[in-house]
């Protein structure tokens, strides 16, 4: 705007030739500072106020084919010139007519063919290109043309149309957009950069620079792009000086203007009058000084031949490190009150050279030896040498900033360190674009693994709140359905043991043998396969208060399923299911379809939402719950599950699903007292010994560690006949507690004054003596079995 308000101005003023050419320099001063559509259109059309003059069409037309190339691609915009130039063109095809009814020479119909032909040519190339309107100048070409359009064009402008599509999103943000509109500004560039276009790219970063010339961080990137992708002299260079007229107060623009003279070998006097501009432009911080004193100094350090003993660039180099050191001191200090090097960065640069130019050797006091492996931390040694392989150093040192994992920031800042000290201007591009590569990637890794931590924080409040929510509304449900009670099936037995959540099932506490006959022996009320596998072995009998205050607990934890006694027919009981299960009513729902039509599958879960392993499943019909049953021990997710039918405890209370066997079962064996740390494997290679070994199964919890208290374990042999245990009851001094044992508390403990109940026996205590006991006689299976059945 200030441009055009500017030229505007000196239009009025213009009158003479003279005077036009001053405005035709400020029109070329505009449009290379900002590449406008606006600047260029007004260009033009001032321009063919300059027609009669001589070469004024050629001028004209050179000034149109500019600004097309400028900015014909402009979406929105760019139509507008298209147009200028064609009715420029009909204009001059116009003079170019014969007088109505004479006869044009053959001079004048090669021009009119010849003008006819620039016409056509715009508006082949302006419907091949995505602009806002497009169909309109189709039309208007299409009523133009006295001939049918070619193939060719039809089809470039159905491209240019699919094309457009792709662009209308992007520019409709714009359009939408408040100012500054950054975002939407980078997203367009991104679509753009995988385009990969480079007119397109320029012009989208130059259309955000018209409206966020003051943004630092725009420049820097579009910089970046012209000095690695388009590298043309002109465009580059032109763009450094414009970002650095805009933002003077950034030090990295400056320093990026130093690099990029240096690259095109501009005058080595014109870079130092940059510096020296820089230098007074006004950073904001004291650090900046230091930042833009080690780009000079690194300049000058590359134009020094180090294999001259003394040299003019050499004494440049010393003299700049002694004004920079200097500068430091002096001007940076004053005015920021502050040390504008604290940690003797130019110091100690300054060494590091000194010594690299000792007898050519460089980096030779610094050189460092990388030790890596794959993955890992890399560990850096100081290694003082005369001689170093640069080449070698620079080789180990790009590998380590693609390799390193932990701290890349360290490994990339030593590579720069190298680069500055040795390597060539180019050799400091390469490394300057390769930890930025990688800094990006690490930066990127590390917003990636915030954002998933983020979500997986964010989960676990909305699962906490759902639980929350969950007990919430069972508190509610609970009170409303206070007096409905005793139509939930009680299975607080069921949640103690991994596998001991059978229904009906009782905790396995010992009783005497009979119904309370007082016979005198005590043997344990175990689950065929429960009691077995399922339970963390005997238990002590809790004092009946506290077992009341158990069940109470236990009970209170219990989710109110509630059920329809009513239907009991229809229903069975599920138990022995796997805690982890992760959608019990699917998998439930899968496996009893095939006994019939389910209605209803209401799985039981804790109050913090856990299953509890247990449910109940209603069929429609009373014969699909009969054949349910024979599904009984059939394993689901590596467990046995049960199922029985839904009786009601309380109307029967002796109600039983399985009665256990009283007798001995030969070849199986209860072992406890193991240690937390003993293994299936550990125990079977003591006791195969003794016989032919079909499984051994340990008693764990739901988190597949040993029962608290004591491991337990189930021991069962392929033959009975052929398993004979020998039991050694010796109790050997200094025997460790955790050493596996085959022998029985009960017979090791032969001198305990009080009888005790190990492994499902009673003891009778021996009379007190003073003498040793006597070590009693190894027995076998078969008489360990009749000491356990010995009323």
């Amino acid at each position: 705007e200030i441009w055009l308000d500017w030229l505007k101005d000196e239009i009025k003023m213009a009158s003479e030739s003279s005077e036009r050419e001053k405005v035709y320099e400020l029109f070329e001063r505009a449009v290379k500072d900002y590449i406008c559509p606006e600047i260029w259109l007004e260009y033009a059309q001032y321009s063919i106020g300059g027609i009669g003059q001589e070469g004024g069409i050629e001028k004209v037309r050179s000034i149109f084919e500019r600004a097309l190339t400028a900015v014909g691609l402009h979406v929105t915009k760019g139509t507008a010139l298209w147009e200028a130039y064609r009715e420029f063109e009909n204009a001059i095809l116009e003079t170019a007519q014969p007088a109505p009814g004479s006869v044009p020479s053959p001079e004048q119909q090669q021009m009119l063919c010849t003008q006819l032909e620039k016409i056509h040519t715009l508006f082949r190339r302006q419907l091949g290109i995505p602009l806002l309107d497009m169909e309109a100048s189709y039309a208007e070409y299409e009523e133009w043309s006295e001939e049918p359009i070619p193939e060719a064009v039809i089809k470039n402008y159905k491209k240019a149309l699919q094309q457009l599509e792709k662009y209308k999103p992007y520019e409709e943000a714009l359009l939408s957009a408040e100012t500054p509109k950054l975002a939407e500004y980078q997203a367009y560039i991104d679509f753009e950069m995988k385009a990969g276009d480079p007119a397109r790219i320029q012009l989208i970063y130059e259309r955000a620079l018209a409206e966020n010339c003051l943004v630092p961080d725009l420049w820097a990137r579009y910089n970046q792009y012209l000095d690695r992708q388009l590298k043309v002299k002109e465009l580059v260079l032109s763009a450094h000086d414009r970002a650095v007229r805009n933002c003077p107060w950034t030090v990295g623009l400056w320093i990026r203007y130093l690099l990029a003279m240096e690259r095109h070998r501009v005058d080595h006097g014109i870079i130092s009058e940059m510096f020296e501009k820089a230098l007074n432009a006004g950073f904001i911080q004291a650090t900046d000084y230091v930042e833009i004193w080690q780009a000079y100094l690194d300049y000058l350090r590359r134009r020094v031949d180090f294999t001259q003993d003394s040299s003019k660039e050499l004494e440049e180099l010393r003299s700049a490190f002694a004004r920079a050191v200097e500068y430091l001191k002096q001007e940076v200090e004053e005015r920021f009150s502050e040390s504008g090097d604290p940690s003797c960065t130019i110091m100690q640069n300054w060494a590091r050279v000194e010594v690299a130019g000792e007898g050519g050797k460089a980096f030779a006091c610094c050189r460092v030896t990388l030790l890596w492996s794959f993955g890992s931390s890399l560990l850096w040694f100081p290694c003082c040498r005369a001689h170093g392989d640069t080449q070698h150093c620079r080789k180990a040192l790009h590998r380590a900033v693609q390799c390193t994992s932990d701290y890349p920031e360290h490994v990339c800042e030593v590579l720069l360190t190298l680069e500055r000290i040795e390597g060539t201007l180019e050799d400091w591009d390469a490394a300057v674009q390769k930890t930025e590569t990688r800094l990006a990637r690490v930066s990127e890794q590390r917003a990636k693994a915030a954002e998933k931590e983020a979500a997986l924080a964010k989960q676990e409040e909305e699962k906490a709140e759902q639980r929350k929510q969950a007990r919430a509304e069972k508190k509610a449900s609970k009170k409303a359905k206070k007096t409905r009670t005793g139509d939930k099936r009680k299975a607080d037995d069921d949640d103690e043991g991994e596998w001991g959540q059978e229904e009906g099932a009782e905790q396995p506490s010992k009783r005497h043998k009979g119904d309370g006959d007082g016979d005198g022996v005590l043997l344990e009320d175990m689950e065929v396969e429960t009691g077995l596998f399922g339970r963390s072995g005997p238990e002590k009998p809790d004092h009946p208060a506290n077992q009341k205050e158990k069940a109470s607990t236990s009970r209170k934890d219990v989710p109110k399923v509630l059920h329809d006694s009513s239907k009991d027919s229809v229903t069975v009981f599920v138990s022995n299911l796997s805690y982890n299960m992760a959608d019990p009513e699917g998998k439930l729902k899968e496996l009893f379809e095939s006994c019939g039509e389910v209605a209803e599958i209401r799985p039981v879960f804790s109050n913090k939402g856990a299953f509890r392993g247990y449910c109940y499943v209603e069929f429609k019909e009373e014969k699909s719950a009969l054949q349910a049953l024979g599904l009984d021990r059939k394993v689901v997710e590596g467990r046995p599950m049960f199922v029985s039918p839904c009786v009601d405890k309380n109307k029967n209370p002796n109600f039983k699903v399985f009665r256990y066997s009283t007798t001995l079962e030969k070849h199986k064996l209860f072992i406890s007292g193991l240690p937390f740390s003993c293994t299936k494997e550990e125990l079977e290679d003591v006791c195969k010994a003794h016989g032919n070994v079909k499984d051994i199964r340990l008693v764990t919890n739901r988190a597949g560690k040993p029962k608290v208290g004591i491991s337990n374990a189930v021991l069962i042999s392929r033959n009975p006949s052929k398993s004979s245990f020998s039991l050694d009851t010796k109790r050997k001094r200094g025997k460790g507690r955790t050493q596996l044992s085959m022998v029985p508390r009960a017979l090791q403990r032969q001198s305990n004054p009080v009888a005790k109940a190990e492994n499902g026996m009673v003891q009778n205590s021996p009379a007190t003596s003073s003498e040793p006991p006597e070590e009693p006689k190894k027995m076998s299976n078969a008489d360990f079995a009749k000491m356990l059945l010995k009323k």
